[in-house]
């Protein structure tokens, strides 16, 4: 059942000030568009600011520049986005992805569980296994040999975290993910490709969220390496032995070849594709479809990709970019003879 705070108790969640009402109670959350007269919205995006005239919420988060433009009450703050995202955890009424040991989970005797740990239906935990306390495992998730998974960490279903990995504390999983399967490594030989067992493991550090159906990679020889504090979206494929430093960002359906290293502090935008065996500096962005084929040493934004255009557009570029090479032959000969008329000159 969701929860109801006054504004008053929510300004203090946040850190913000209350401009009318503090008294007044809301359970839940819309944006300035929808939110009826019982919920709160926000106001983060300048964009949406001609949305605040007419918005039917009972209170707005916003900055104290916008706060004289709003007709109804206000909880003022510098960051509305981050008031609404603590807003969003204090009105969060997701439940558990279990609650108790399911008694059709299979868990074997050798295992450690921890106090008040959660085990969904079907579940299963294999031998050596660790579950550290308040851990909670969703429904027909596949817990490997000897894996380790730190307190509070929370699996939604069917997730599959294989031998030895290790999960720190703190971290949330979506459903069908993926932890620990083999790297793609095998040696050609003969006409056949031969498998290299892949030997290593995955360390996931503390805080890290993972999205739903992405995969991590076991390392062949040494460990793939997550940092803390990292946020990863929907299917992403990370191969092995890539190592992610901490609080970097990936969106979804990037790719990170094999022995990659991310550097702290990055974001990495959807659809990025990043070679193998290279290195990324700290703090980099690279906006959405990337093509990393280089290390990069410097800080900065990256890009690479060609955005979307009217298809006439295309085909008249598409067609001047097969003459590239032409013309650049074209070129090299008029500057040949220019130099060579003014050496005779």
């Amino acid at each position: 059942m969701a929860m109801s705070y006054t504004l008053t108790d929510i300004a203090k969640h946040i850190g913000a000030t209350v401009k009318g009402d503090g008294n007044i109670s809301v359970s839940s959350l819309a944006t300035l568009a929808t939110a009826k007269n019982d919920q709160i919205a926000f106001l983060a995006n300048s964009k949406y600011q001609n949305q605040l005239k007419d918005t039917q919420a009972c209170a707005v988060i916003l900055t104290p520049d916008m706060a004289e433009q709003c007709h109804t009450n206000a909880l003022v703050m510098d960051n509305p986005y981050m008031g609404y995202a603590l807003t969003a955890k204090l009105l969060d009424h997701t439940p558990a992805s279990a609650t108790n040991i399911h008694p059709t989970a299979v868990i074997d005797d050798s295992a450690v569980i921890g106090d008040s740990v959660a085990i969904g239906a079907n579940a299963v935990i294999e031998a050596g296994a660790e579950l550290a306390a308040g851990v909670m495992i969703g429904a027909g998730c596949f817990i490997g040999q000897h894996a380790k998974i730190g307190a509070n960490t929370k699996l939604w279903s069917n997730v599959s975290v294989y031998h030895e990995v290790e999960i720190g504390s703190d971290c949330l999983i979506q459903a069908n993910t993926v932890i620990g399967a083999d790297g793609f490594g095998y040696a050609p030989h003969q006409g056949q490709w031969h498998k290299i067992p892949q030997l290593g493991r995955v360390i996931i550090g503390n805080r890290v969220e993972i999205g739903a159906s992405t995969t991590v990679d076991r390392g062949a020889l040494e460990d793939t390496i997550i940092g803390d504090g990292c946020i990863i979206d929907n299917q992403v494929q990370i191969a092995h032995n890539v190592v992610i430093g901490k609080n970097t960002a990936i969106a979804g359906c990037t790719v990170l070849a094999g022995s990659v290293k991310i550097g702290n502090n990055c974001t990495i935008g959807g659809m990025a594709a990043i070679n193998g065996h290279i290195e990324i500096a700290d703090n980099v962005v690279f906006t959405g479809m990337s093509m990393v084929t280089k290390g990069v040493k410097a800080p900065g934004v990256y890009s690479s990709g060609i955005p979307a255009q009217p298809n006439k557009d295309w085909n008249k570029m598409n067609a001047r970019l097969r003459k590239l090479d032409v013309m650049a032959k074209k070129i090299t000969t008029i500057e040949k003879t220019l130099n060579e008329q003014q050496k005779d000159s």
